[in-house]
């Protein structure tokens, strides 16, 4: 009987409403109950749906879920407020929301009242409208058509206030904490303990909140605390997305990002508006070299800048890098034959907001049934600076060197290692730079860990005939073609146009990845290393006008630095596919990150 009088009650509140569009803001809700689990957020409802009519369930964030009744206008919901209350079939801090503090609804399965709520509140009027007339006959106790005003119940009672704060778990008074500790009211431990410490960021909290300062927090004030908190998150639209491919179910920020393709491994969801977000699910069979191999690919991925901790254990790895346009974080772990993880890309600046989408991603990460179909992705698009669909990150520039002696050092241009983040031989060998001269333009590069070079560098003592036939080994395209190129030309003067001891001129044309390499004379023995061309020279030199700092300048260098190189004399000829696999034996590629 209840039931029917109450609907009746909501049927006359919406025959004599305005049917005018509404607000956003003027659309609510009565907010019944929050609760931290879904599981008893789900139970509750089910028990509220079999004494009331339009009772729906949204997250809010946090873990937390809503209870709630409408859409109804703002005017229509404080008279069904009242009237509830007074009959007791809602708690006493039951109150007003908008579609704005929650994030998804959960309840009824498959409604969105959030995506329209004009609509959904023009359909509920609809429902109600085609009810027939002859509903009022089978009403048992008659109803007025206008309902005395109910004087406005209090908050809770300080008594009421411990009751219902003595039903909250220790991670929830935890929680509570955090949140006093995020609005700077409290500074102790998090231990989910209310000692003197909590009650007075409480109280200071309840005093700028325009509360009584009671030092106990009714159910309306920590879920008022808690939007505050959560109110970062506005527009972000945190939905549980369950991807039955991927065999992932997590919270992914639908308002910053929407899911655009499946490349195995990831599934990729790019930014959809303003920010330049980006959200992957990572999921693919393997076991822990398919693990570490992953760990090693996404490092070489422009999403994954190079500064930033890494961790790897035996089977989880966690990656975040950070540059001055993004941050980034990668979680992946091996569990039963599955790696499944994923990572957050956000802008640098907006810390924040990261770290509270990606403590709402890490809380909600959970590994349901499945796992992606290798086979996943679109052939079509092909591309070598692309890994599924994701693109590779590349150096800030790439030049040429050779090495020197069994350890590995490397000679290269100085041009090639100034204003580095990392250096790297070969791009998978890590070095650090040990010395640059810059008035000789040499860098010596020494490699971070052991190095066994196929072939080294002999030096040439002396420098070879003019117009001697030698040839410059390079990259000359920057690695593009994975091994170095011989450039063939003569050697023009044994020094340079304002007489420098330590040049001699080259008449050959190059490319800008070839500088640093070493240049060859006819018998395979090293006498210089190509220099870069002079861009902030006033003097524009023919294009195969070249200079390299000649061997014995080399030298002098190498054994300042305690650099013992083999020397050689003027050699026989070698034949041109000889020396090829010479040069290549012993020159690198080395890049700038």
């Amino acid at each position: 009987m209840l039931r029917t009088i109450l609907s009746l009650f909501v049927a006359l509140l919406f025959s004599v409403t305005s049917a005018i569009a509404q607000s956003s803001d003027d659309i609510v809700w009565v907010q019944l109950e929050a609760q931290p689990s879904l599981t008893q957020a789900s139970e509750n409802i089910r028990a509220y749906a079999q004494r009331m009519d339009d009772v729906n369930g949204f997250a809010l964030g946090g873990g937390w879920y809503a209870i709630a009744v409408g859409p109804y206008r703002r005017e229509d919901a404080e008279n069904v407020l009242r009237v509830y209350r007074a009959e007791g079939v809602i708690p006493v801090d039951a109150y007003l929301a908008t579609a704005r503090e929650y994030r998804s609804q959960f309840w009824p399965v498959g409604a969105n009242q959030l995506a329209n709520p004009q609509a959904a509140l023009a359909g509920q009027q609809s429902a109600q409208n085609a009810q027939p007339d002859t509903q009022v006959v089978i009403v048992e106790t008659p109803v007025e058509p206008e309902v005395a005003p109910v004087p406005q119940q209090p908050d809770e009672t300080v008594r009421e206030a411990r009751a219902s704060e003595a039903a909250l778990t220790r991670d929830e008074k935890k929680t509570l904490q955090e949140w006093l500790q995020w609005a700077g009211y409290y500074n102790s431990a998090i231990d989910g303990s209310f000692g003197r410490g909590t009650r007075a960021s409480m109280s200071n909290w309840q005093a700028d909140n325009g509360f009584d300062v009671t030092g106990v927090m009714t159910t309306l004030q920590r879920d008022t605390l808690r939007r505050q908190y959560f109110a970062v998150l506005e527009g972000m639209n945190l939905q549980m997305v369950s991807d039955l491919d991927a065999g992932i179910e997590m919270i992914v920020p639908m308002g910053a990002v929407a899911k655009t393709a499946s490349e195995y491994p990831f599934v990729q969801y790019q930014a959809s508006g303003d920010i330049p977000a980006q959200v992957l699910l990572i999921s693919q069979e393997g076991d822990q070299n398919t693990l570490f191999g992953l760990y090693d690919i996404m490092q070489t991925l422009e999403i994954v800048p190079l500064d930033g901790p890494r961790e790897r254990k035996k089977s989880s790895f966690v990656l975040t890098g950070q540059n001055a346009n993004i941050v980034s974080h990668t979680e992946v772990s091996l569990k039963e034959g599955q790696i499944k993880g994923f990572t957050l890309v956000w802008p640098a600046g907006d810390e924040e907001r990261r770290i509270r989408i990606l403590g709402e991603m890490q809380a909600s990460f959970t590994r349901i049934g499945g796992v992606l179909d290798p086979a996943a992705g679109d052939d079509t698009a092909q591309d070598i600076d692309l890994i599924s669909g994701l693109q590779v990150r590349k150096p800030k520039q790439s030049r040429s060197g050779f090495f020197i002696d069994r350890k590995g050092h490397v000679v290269t241009t100085a041009e090639a290692v100034q204003n580095c983040t990392k250096v790297t031989i070969e791009e998978d060998y890590d070095a650090q730079v040990s010395v640059i001269d810059e008035a000789l333009g040499v860098a010596i590069l020494s490699p971070t860990s052991a190095l066994a070079p196929i072939d080294i560098a002999t030096l040439r003592e002396g420098a070879p005939r003019i117009q001697s036939e030698v040839a410059v080994a390079g990259y000359s395209y920057e690695g593009a073609l994975g091994a170095p190129t011989l450039t063939f030309g003569q050697l023009a003067d044994v020094k340079g146009l304002r007489g420098e001891q330590e040049l001699t001129r080259l008449a050959l044309n190059v490319q800008p990845g070839d500088w640093g390499g070493p240049v060859f004379d006819a018998g395979g023995s090293v006498f210089g290393m190509l220099l870069p061309r002079d861009a902030q020279s006033a003097q524009q030199l023919p294009v195969e006008v070249n200079f390299a700092v000649n061997s014995d300048a080399i030298r002098t260098l190498l054994a300042q630095e305690g650099i013992q190189a083999d020397l050689s004399s003027n050699g026989a000829s070698m034949a041109p596919e000889d020396l090829t696999k010479q040069a290549s034996d012993m020159t690198v590629l080395v890049s700038c990150w």
